[in-house]
């Protein structure tokens, strides 16, 4: 092993560590092995910054402005509307219908969005029909992966394989050479979800459907003052204790000045300046202020008065993978003066925040309740990287441009899927149409991008590509022949499908597929055998992450809502994955044989 060989291994390697680790955001790890590299002398200086203007980190940025568009044109809202009524029967047949929409959409837009619009859908619906969200969300979040593997723009990771396919043999994958391998696996995979999947989430994620709050098993950290007069006012612990109990809440500690007690070693009064903290449910909220005469503290003042503001509203939240409120504070990120909203509550893997509310630092998949002006909520929401969780009003702002960017959509796929154009043209140029007919405005569209996904891409292209052309892709392909001297080209193909799955449920998959391609590729020249084959498999591999909620960002942003532990998703992840496994390796030696 040379020095630029052992260079990069360390370099990915010390990557793989911060990915894992999660404490800093996957674009600035990225963008840090990005520079790492330069300085060792692995990429030079004057290609360090081509990887953002590679075909796949074009396509997947035209795919986002596409999806928005489409999104915000009311067309899904109708359609998912029209199907919402039909889903209030068995779980089967609600996660069958909510979930079959998420896959199709998935196939054609990017995933994430497809769930966040049929999140708040599956949460009403759940709701409606006495069920737990816990129930609903999980499925629907694994269908909209499956969906993507349908299609070349479904998943990045597909983008990526196709582009690379490119860069070696001259020719990409096209809009559905995908689908033969991806279609199937992904029904099968639907079918177990809908069928089998679900029962295996543990039993009060099933079982509880009596509750009326919007998240029956969230709890809500929230902050209080008691009032002049109100009746816990000067009393002890035992007294407030029973007084929060009364209405569901239960009583975490006491702030007084910069000192926090528990509440178990609290043997004072409590004082007119005392904070109170307090886990509750959302529904509970306005309950407890009435009833014990109590101010919300949150992140800014007199919230509790604004509560009673015909301009102001209430609304629950999710942290998006990658957004910028990730890993921040409220107050680090300036929430009440710089976008006028207020952090009330926070929820956390269906437990409360241990640390003050608005110094607790967020996390992708936490669920907060936010107040501030209806007018402008939605907008920061999406400034801040934060989902909605609670449904949209159906609405068609400009129905002939709707059914313009629709006909665009389809002429551009049309246009990729019979050679005409290639993908980052055919799609560069619809989102730039959409633009032209104003069916989404300059701003939407440079919030649509999910920029962190785009420096992943546009650095870790480079050194990706640093890997091949050191030798260090053909060192792991001969070591990985010399462990499994002897093998069929078979079972090599099934370990790189079982570790690039392994990985990318540790890894983003978009990081994932960039590594593992050129490691498949040397695989596959090294046994003499066709690349597709092991190009295909790496593509499945990287877009089917079930077993973490970090694998996947469907998988974190539903987490905080259905209160997922992280072993729940073995549950359902493992057989899946096995199930995928199992369908995807004989559909890829008859598809692309070897």
């Amino acid at each position: 092993m040379n020095y630029e060989q052992l260079a990069i291994c360390s370099v990915l390697g010390g990557a793989l560590v911060f990915f894992v680790w999660g404490r800093w955001r996957y674009d600035l790890v990225a963008f840090a092995v990005l520079m790492v590299s330069v300085v060792l002398g692995l990429i030079p200086p004057d290609e360090a910054f081509l990887g953002f203007g590679h075909p796949a980190v074009i396509t997947v940025g035209a795919v986002l402005i596409i999806s928005r568009t489409l999104s915000s044109s009311g067309f899904i809202d109708v359609l998912t509307s029209r199907l919402a009524s039909l889903s209030n029967h068995t779980p089967g047949n609600h996660i069958g219908i909510l979930g079959g929409l998420a896959s199709i959409l998935s196939a054609f837009m990017n995933n994430v969005g497809a769930l966040a619009m049929l999140m708040p859908v599956a949460i009403k619906t759940a709701k409606q029909a006495k069920r737990s969200p816990s129930l609903i969300l999980m499925p629907i979040a694994f269908a909209s992966i499956l969906g993507g593997l349908v299609t070349l723009i479904g998943t990045p990771p597909n983008i990526i394989i196709a582009t690379f396919r490119s860069s070696i043999s001259g020719e990409p994958f096209r809009m559905f050479d995908f689908a033969p391998v991806g279609g199937p696996v992904a029904l099968v995979g639907f079918l177990f979800v809908v069928f089998f999947g679900w029962r295996l989430l543990p039993k009060k994620q099933r079982d509880n459907s009596n509750s009326s709050d919007l998240f029956e098993v969230a709890a809500y950290m929230t902050e209080f003052r008691a009032k002049e007069n109100s009746p816990v006012l000067g009393k002890g612990r035992r007294v407030v204790t029973d007084s929060f109990e009364k209405y569901g809440a239960k009583f975490i500690g006491i702030i007084r000045g910069e000192n926090r007690e528990p509440v178990m070693s609290w043997q004072g009064r409590l004082g007119i300046e005392d904070i109170l903290i307090i886990e509750v449910s959302g529904e509970d909220i306005d309950k407890l202020i009435s009833k014990l005469d109590l101010d919300l503290v949150g992140t800014g003042s007199k919230v509790t008065d604004d509560l009673n503001l015909g301009e102001q509203t209430l609304i629950e939240a999710v942290v998006s993978p990658g957004g910028m409120i990730e890993n921040r504070t409220a107050l680090g990120v300036k929430l009440r003066s710089r976008f006028g909203v207020n952090l009330l509550a926070l929820s956390r893997e269906g437990s409360s925040s241990r640390a003050r509310l608005g110094r607790a630092r967020l996390r992708a998949g936490d669920v907060l309740l936010l107040h501030g002006s209806e007018e402008r909520m939605l907008a920061t929401l999406s400034q801040i990287g934060c989902l909605p969780l609670a449904q949209r009003g159906v609405r068609i702002n400009f129905p002939e441009r709707a059914w313009a960017s629709i006909a665009i959509f389809i002429a551009a796929i049309i246009a990729t899927s019979t050679g005409l154009i290639s993908a980052p043209i055919s799609l560069g140029l619809a989102a730039v149409s959409m633009l032209a007919l104003r069916s989404i405005s300059l701003k939407e569209a440079y919030e649509s991008v999910n920029w962190p996904v785009i420096v992943l891409l546009g650095s870790m292209i480079p050194v990706g590509g640093a890997l091949q052309t050191s030798g260090t892709t053909e060192l792991i392909a001969d070591v990985i022949l010399d462990i499994g001297s002897g093998l069929s080209p078979v079972v090599v193909l099934i370990i790189v499908l079982v570790v690039t799955m392994t990985l990318s449920d540790i890894v983003n998959n978009a990081a994932t597929a960039v590594i593992m391609a050129p490691i498949a590729m040397n695989l596959a020249q090294n046994l003499g055998v066709n690349p597709d084959a092991f190009l295909m498999a790496v593509a499945i591999g990287a877009s089917c992450a079930f077993l973490t909620p970090i694998g996947h960002q469907n998988n974190t942003l539903v987490m905080g809502p259905g209160a997922y532990r992280f072993l729940d998703y073995w549950r359902m992840g493992l057989p899946l994955e096995i199930i995928i496994v199992a369908v995807a390796t004989p559909l890829i030696l008859v598809v692309w044989p070897l």
